[in-house]
Parts: structure tokens; sequence; C-alpha cells
């Protein structure tokens, strides 16, 4: 794959990642109050979401190492914190098991917003 259509996948990714997280975050909000949100296809939707962030630093770590393209500054930071972000919200699932739903929703809006200022900052 060449380089200009790697950097195409990157930067269409970006808005899917945060589409995705924008989606699952707010599912999750209204599923905190309405009992009739409550699905198992939120849990599949919300992992879908946030493997969207593993595609993209996958990508981003290819396009900066592999095809020797400098990423602005910050930029390779936010995906870094996202990625690590994901990983923090699964893990507190337990401790906060009465408000899954609310964890899942800020966390989900949270992830958008980290690709939001990592696509402002390319």
């Amino acid at each position: 794959m060449s380089t200009s259509a790697l950097l195409d996948l990157h930067n269409t990714m970006a808005w899917v990642l945060v589409g995705t997280n924008a989606a699952a975050g707010c599912w999750a909000l209204g599923a905190h109050g309405v009992e009739g949100l409550r699905h198992r296809a939120l849990w599949w939707f919300t992992g879908l979401a946030e493997a969207t962030i593993v595609v993209q630093v996958l990508l981003g770590v290819t396009l900066s190492s592999a095809r020797d393209l400098e990423a602005p500054e910050f930029h390779e930071f936010y995906g870094f914190v996202a990625l690590i972000a994901a990983a923090l919200i699964f893990s507190y699932r337990p401790q906060v098991k009465a408000y899954t739903y609310l964890l899942y929703g800020l966390g989900g809006l949270f992830l958008m917003g980290l690709g939001l200022r990592a696509i402002y900052l390319a």
C-alpha cells in the first residue's frame, strides 16, 4: 500500500474513531437512564468503537516508522493516551459496577474528544 493511501486510510479511520466512540458513549449514557437501551449489542458496538483506537495507533505507528513520516507535536501523544484510556475504562469496570453505563458513556465521549484533539493537531 502506498504512503498516500495509508495516510488517507489513517485520516478516514480517525473520523470513524470519533463517530463510533461518540455513538457508543451516547448510547451508554442513554442506557444508564433507560433500561430499554441496555442490549448486548451496546457492548459489541463499544468494543468495535474501542478497537478503532487500536487500528488507528497501528496505522500511525506504521506511517511514522516504516514510511518515515513525522507526526505533528502531541499528535502521537493523544493517540497513545486514547489507547491507555480505553484500557483503564475496561479495567475499572468491576470497581464501579453500579455505574458501568456512566463509565462507558463518559469514557466513550472522552475517547471521542481525544480523537478530535488528535485530528485538530494533524
